[in-house]
């Protein structure tokens, strides 16, 4: 880690000749006394280097002196792919001044005109990928896990909520096992001084690391199934020394996309019938979940005289499916189930009292 910083800073003052010890600590994403240490270190190597004191001073690179050390290290290479993730991401898996590293490898080989540009895109573009509203979580384990991830290394965790004197708690699964030693030979659940510990223990194969709208989740193999955890509920974790083999059709991508919307599809458990005017059936993709109102626009039956049509929709329960169909207006009609016909219409007739 620290020759590839080494190589970074000097590439930049190779780069622009001269910078102050705190616009090299800003660049490489360190300490002063980092940069200073990095100095010392690089002039007791040979590179003719030195600082000059006062406001037009810094720390000066001999003119017309270069070094042919450019190459990216692999950490750095697979740090820029992640480089549009945002600070957040490169700084939760360990990889931010790897990644400050490549970043200052890479301007100091364009020319100057090419290298301002490219600089000014830092200050005039962010990528700020949470939602509004959303609280960071944290996820004080993940540099571990992706350090696991990365050296292909089991894991052992635990998964689930600790909480004080509350017996509630999130496990993994409904089927999750109950408090005692598991066949991994760690335990499923404790209580220890007033803390009750309802998580349960794993020891995985971590596959992947995937970060959705600001949140974390561990993608995993426990037993030959391949499941999600979520970063912020592991409380424990710690990376063994044997490996595993990795599937060599495994990817992480394609199975994420399936996982999500294998998801989506379980929560739609309550259908309903509807016919929905031409322009309630344009409006249905902004009022339901995307699955349901693309499975209901597929299904749809033919239109009538007047151009509306019957769909089949699924949704979350009786609530949910009243408060979707309200957003249609009057291009709504259901059809089936009974209670939904009578509460829209209850909510109808209170809505019209209250607004005569």
């Amino acid at each position: 880690m620290r020759s590839s910083r080494l190589t970074a800073l000097l590439l930049h003052l190779q780069a622009v000749r001269r910078a102050t010890a705190a616009e090299l600590a800003a660049e490489l994403e360190v300490s002063v006394r980092t940069v200073h240490r990095d100095i010392a270190a690089l002039q007791d190597a040979g590179v003719p280097l030195w600082t000059e004191p006062g406001r037009a001073g810094g720390v000066r690179l001999m003119d017309g002196w270069r070094t042919s050390l450019d190459g990216l290290t692999g950490d750095e290479a697979a740090a820029l792919l992640l480089l549009g993730a945002g600070p957040e991401v490169l700084g939760g898996l360990g990889l931010a001044s790897v990644a400050a590293a490549a970043r200052t490898k890479i301007l100091a080989t364009l020319p100057p005109r090419p290298r301002a540009q490219a600089g000014q895109v830092r200050q005039r573009f962010l990528l700020d990928a949470p939602g509004w509203f959303h609280r960071e979580e944290a996820v004080p384990h993940l540099a571990t896990l992706a350090e696991a991830v990365w050296a292909g290394r089991r894991v052992d965790l635990r998964y689930g909520d600790l909480r004080y004197g509350d017996l509630r708690y999130r496990r993994e699964s409904a089927a999750a096992a109950p408090p005692g030693p598991s066949p991994d030979g760690v335990d499923q659940g404790r209580v220890d001084q007033g803390r009750v510990d309802q998580s349960v223990a794993r020891r995985v194969d971590p596959l992947g690391l995937v970060c959705k709208a600001g949140t974390w989740y561990l993608v995993a193999r426990h037993r030959g199934d391949v499941r999600s955890y979520r970063v912020g509920r592991i409380p424990q974790a710690s990376v063994r020394a044997e490996t595993f083999d990795r599937p060599d059709d495994f990817d992480l991508a394609a199975w994420w996309r399936a996982g999500s919307d294998e998801f989506a599809r379980s929560l739609l458990r309550w259908s309903c019938r509807l016919r929905l005017s031409p322009a309630a059936l344009r409006g249905l993709r902004h009022a339901v979940d995307p699955f349901a109102a693309r499975d209901a626009i597929a299904g749809a039956s033919a239109p009538d005289g007047a151009g509306w049509r019957v769909v089949e929709l699924a949704t979350e329960g009786p609530d949910v499916a009243l408060s979707q169909v309200l957003a249609l207006g009057d291009g709504v009609e259901v059809l089936a189930p009974e209670e939904l016909r009578a509460a829209l219409a209850e909510t109808g007739r209170r809505i019209a009292a209250r607004n005569a």
